[in-house]
């Protein structure tokens, strides 16, 4: 019963997984990310350092890229940045946000509050 039960677990993980893949890879041009989180990153940037922003939402290295994008061979590329000088900045992780990479609080919005849950 216990091994049934699992496996039921992971069929609808699975099913969520999937259906967040097809979202992600069928997205054309200029689209949004899978939402990957319903609150921003507060992280301290440094100076002249590269960072690559998850635009795809399947990182799990989130906000930042990990690579997931080619695993899942989606249309979607990391947005590549640097600041100017040592900040702290609010971070999108639900990928909705129009200042890419930053939070514009998008975010706050119903369907994106639900769309985890």
């Amino acid at each position: 019963m216990a091994v049934q039960l699992r496996i039921g677990v992971f069929q609808r993980s699975c099913q969520v997984f999937i259906q967040q893949v097809r979202h992600c890879t069928a997205s054309p041009v200029g689209a949004k990310g899978v939402i990957a989180g319903t609150k921003p990153t507060k992280m301290m940037l440094t100076a002249d350092k590269k960072y690559s922003w998850c635009a795809c939402g399947q990182s799990k290295k989130q906000p930042l890229c990990d690579g997931m994008h080619k695993v899942m061979k989606t249309s979607f590329q990391p947005v590549r940045f640097t600041v100017e000088e040592d900040k702290e900045v609010w971070l999108c992780n639900c990928k909705q946000t129009n200042k890419r990479p930053y939070c514009d609080g998008t975010h706050k919005q119903p369907e994106i509050q639900a769309a985890i849950r």
